[in-house]
C-alpha cells in the first residue's frame, strides 16, 4: 500500500493533480464544549473535520492532517479547504466517491461548501446490489469495513481499536497506524466504485444509472438537511406536554369511572382491558389478531363502538373516551416527549437521521426522530406542525407534489379518459365520481349536488388505492375505518368494477405488470429499480397476494420516489447560488425549506422549476408543484403562482 501522510498545499496539488475520479474521506473529532458528548464526533455542530484522505488509484492513498492535537497539521488549512472546493468538491469535472456521502456532505455544508455532481456514494451502491439471489443488501450489510473484509479479504481495524478510548484528533497524523487507518476509508472506497459499477454494469445496468444519478446526490441533500435541521418552539412544546398531561388524566379518571379501575396502561391495550372487554363485558369477538387472539387495536374498537350502538348504547361512551386516551397518548409520547429528546443542544433544533434507502419502493424512512409522521393538522388537537417555527426573519416553505403518484399511474396504464385529465388541468376524483356513479361530469364536479360529499370521498379512496390491485375487503375497511363511510361489500365490489370498466386502461395494465411479476419474480420502477418478489410462486394465497399488490405498488409508488429524488438533485445544483435556501425536510412528496422573507418568490420559482420539470424523456404527464408559506409548519399558507 503507498499510503502516506502530507501537510503541504503542493504535495495535495500534485497527488490530485489530472484525477477525475477521486475517493475521500473524513475523520472527526468534537470541538472542546462537546468532548465529553459520546456522539459528538458524528456531529457536524459539534465536531470538526480532523482530518481528510484521498485516493485516486487503488492501493495509494493520502492523509492530510488538519486539527489534530499532536503531531504536524497541514499547513494553512482554510487555504488548502478553499483549494478543494474549487477543484475538488464543487468541480463539476471530477467524480466525488465517499462511503456514506451524506456523511461528508454535511461537514462539508459546515464549512460553506455544496457538494456537486458528479458524486457517488458506495453505502448507497452497495444497498442496490445483491448479498444474494434474491435479496439486495440492507443498510446492516453495508458497512466499509464489513465490505472490505469481505468483497477483498482486507484486516481493517476498528475505530475502537486504533484510537484505544481516544478522540481522533489526539492520535499523531504521523504515525503509520493513524496513516494507514485514514488512508484505507478512501482506498478501499475507490475499490468498492469498482467492484460495484462493474457488477452494475454485468447484471443491473439501471441500478448504476440510479446509483449515480439519483442516490448519490440524493445523499448530498439528505447531508444539508441534517445540518440544517429543523427549528423548534421548545417552550410551546412543554405547555402542550403539561396540556396532554392534563387531559390525559382526565380521560384517564373517567374511563375508571366506567372500568371500575381495570389497568388499561397507556395505550389502553393491556390484557386486563381485553379481559374487561370480552370475559367481563361479554361483547362479541368482531376481530382477532394473527394468532387468534382477541384484538383491541383501533379497528376492532371502532367495531365493537359500532356493535354497541345497537345492542348496547350505554357502552358507547368508554370507546370514545378510549379512542380519544389512545390518540392523546400517541400525541404525547411520539410527538412530544419523543421530538423534546431528540432536540440539538448546541442547536434548538431536532436533525433526524433521513435514510433515502430506507424502504423497497426506493422512498425515504427517517428515524430518531421520525419526522415524516409528522400528524396532519385535521387530526391533531395538539397541533404538532406548530411546534416547527421559523425563526424571526425568516419563514417555512413548502413545496408538494400535486398528486404525484396518481400522475405516475395514469402515466403507466395509458388510460385515455385519466391521460385527458391531467393533461387539460382537470379534476380526477370528479372524473372518478363520474365513473364509477355512472353520472355526467358536471353533476360530479358540483358541490351541490345530493350526496356530493361521500361519492367524492369514495372516488379518492378508489383512486388512492386501486392502482394497487384494492379488493371490495380493502375498500369497505379503508371507507369504515378512514373515512367514517359504511358501505357494503357488494357496494365495494360494484364501485371497483365500475371504476374498471370505466378506466379500461387500468385493469389491462394491472394484469400485464402481474403477469411479468409471475414470470419474472420482480417489479421495477420506470428507470429499473428492482425489487424482488419471490412470493409470486408461493402456493400460499396470501403471500401470494401480497406479492401482487407490491407488483402493481412499486412501479407507482418508486416512480414517484424517483421523481422527488432527481428533484433533490437540481436543488444542489442551484444552492451555491442561493446560499440563503435552507433544505429542511422531506415528508413523502413534499420538500420543506426555511429562508429569509423577502426570498419567498424567487424561492418558489427556483423549487418549481427542479420540481415540474420532466423527470425523464418518456414522461407525458404534466407535473404540478403547490407552495405553502407561513412563519410556522403548522400555519402555511397556500401561494398562487
Amino acid at each position: 500500500m503507498e499510503y502516506k501522510c502530507i501537510t503541504r498545499l503542493d504535495e495535495i496539488a500534485a497527488y490530485l493533480e489530472g484525477a477525475k475520479l477521486i475517493a475521500f474521506d473524513f475523520e472527526t473529532s468534537p470541538t472542546e464544549k462537546y468532548r465529553q458528548d459520546e456522539r459528538a464526533a458524528l456531529d457536524a455542530h459539534k465536531a470538526q473535520i480532523t482530518g481528510m484522505s484521498f485516493s485516486v488509484a487503488e492501493g495509494s492513498a493520502v492523509y492530510v492532517p488538519l486539527t489534530h492535537k499532536v503531531g504536524k497539521n497541514a499547513e494553512n488549512p482554510d487555504v488548502i479547504l478553499q483549494y478543494l472546493k474549487k477543484t475538488l468538491f464543487e468541480n463539476t469535472q471530477v467524480t466525488k466517491v465517499a462511503h456514506n456521502l451524506a456523511f461528508e456532505a454535511m461537514f462539508l455544508y459546515a464549512q460553506g461548501i455544496v457538494l456537486q455532481a458528479p458524486c457517488y456514494d458506495t453505502i448507497a451502491a452497495a444497498q442496490l446490489t445483491l448479498k444474494s439471489k434474491w435479496e439486495f443488501r440492507g443498510l446492516s450489510d453495508s458497512g466499509l469495513k464489513l465490505l472490505a473484509t469481505s468483497l477483498f479479504g482486507a484486516e481493517m481495524p476498528d475505530f475502537q481499536t486504533v484510537t484505544s478510548g481516544r478522540h481522533f484528533d489526539e492520535l499523531d497524523p504521523q504515525e503509520q497506524e493513524t496513516i494507514r487507518y485514514a488512508c484505507a476509508d478512501s482506498d478501499y472506497t475507490l475499490r468498492l466504485y469498482h467492484r460495484f459499477n462493474g457488477w452494475f454494469d454485468r447484471f443491473l445496468p439501471s441500478h448504476r444509472y440510479i446509483a449515480e444519478k439519483i442516490e448519490a446526490p440524493t445523499a448530498v441533500y439528505c447531508g444539508i438537511m441534517k445540518y440544517n435541521g429543523i427549528p423548534m418552539d421548545k417552550a410551546t412544546m412543554l405547555k402542550k406536554q403539561a396540556k396532554a398531561e392534563e387531559q390525559l388524566s382526565r380521560m384517564k379518571t373517567e374511563i375508571d369511572a366506567i372500568t371500575g379501575g381495570i389497568h388499561i396502561g397507556a395505550n389502553a391495550s393491556t390484557s386486563a382491558f381485553k379481559q374487561y372487554l370480552y370475559k367481563d363485558l361479554g361483547l362479541p369477538v368482531l376481530k382477532t389478531t394473527e394468532k387468534y387472539q382477541e384484538a383491541a387495536d383501533d379497528q376492532a374498537l371502532i367495531m365493537l363502538r359500532d356493535w354497541c350502538q345497537e345492542n348496547k348504547p350505554e357502552l358507547v361512551r368508554l370507546f370514545d373516551l378510549i379512542q380519544e386516551y389512545r390518540k392523546w397518548g400517541k400525541l404525547k409520547s411520539t410527538y412530544i416527549d419523543g421530538y423534546l429528546q431528540h432536540i440539538n443542544t448546541a442547536t434548538g433544533r431536532i436533525h433526524p437521521d433521513l435514510m433515502p434507502l430506507g424502504t423497497e419502493t426506493g422512498r425515504f424512512a427517517a428515524r430518531n426522530p421520525n419526522l415524516q409522521n409528522c400528524p396532519r393538522k385535521d387530526n391533531d388537537p395538539v397541533g404538532v406542525r406548530s411546534f416547527i417555527v421559523a425563526p424571526e426573519g425568516k419563514v417555512i416553505l413548502s413545496l408538494d407534489f400535486s398528486q404525484i403518484e396518481l400522475r405516475v399511474g395514469a402515466f403507466y396504464c395509458r388510460d385515455e379518459k385519466m391521460l385527458k385529465t391531467y393533461r387539460t388541468g382537470g379534476d380526477i376524483h370528479a372524473q372518478t365520481t363520474s365513473v364509477i356513479y355512472n353520472i355526467p361530469f358536471a353533476e360530479a364536479v358540483d358541490k351541490n349536488a345530493k350526496g356530493y360529499k361521500e361519492r367524492r370521498t369514495i372516488a379518492k379512496n378508489c383512486n388512492f388505492g386501486v392502482f394497487y390491485g384494492l379488493f371490495a375487503n380493502g375498500l369497505q375497511r379503508t371507507l369504515q375505518f378512514k373515512a367514517g363511510l359504511h358501505t357494503t361489500k357488494e357496494e365495494c365490489e360494484t364501485i371497483i368494477n365500475n371504476l374498471k370498466a370505466g378506466y379500461p386502461g387500468l385493469a389491462k395494465w394491472q394484469n400485464e405488470t402481474k403477469t411479468s411479476a409471475a414470470n419474472t419474480c420482480y417489479t421495477e420502477t420506470w428507470l429499473g429499480r428492482r425489487r424482488y418478489l419471490i412470493s409470486m410462486l408461493s402456493e400460499d394465497w396470501g403471500k401470494r397476494s401480497f406479492a401482487q399488490r407490491c407488483a402493481l405498488n412499486t412501479p407507482i409508488q418508486g416512480t414517484a420516489a424517483d421523481i422527488l429524488k432527481l428533484v433533490c438533485g437540481r436543488v444542489i445544483a442551484g444552492l451555491p447560488e442561493r446560499p440563503w435556501l435552507k433544505p429542511l425536510l422531506q415528508i413523502h412528496d413534499e420538500l420543506i425549506f426555511e429562508m429569509p422573507n423577502d426570498k419567498v418568490d424567487e424561492a418558489v420559482r427556483f423549487i418549481k422549476s427542479c420540481m415540474e420539470a420532466k423527470p425523464f424523456p418518456e414522461f407525458d404527464v404534466p407535473i404540478v408543484a403547490e407552495a405553502a408559506v407561513g412563519d410556522s409548519f403548522g400555519n402555511l399558507k397556500e401561494l398562487e403562482v
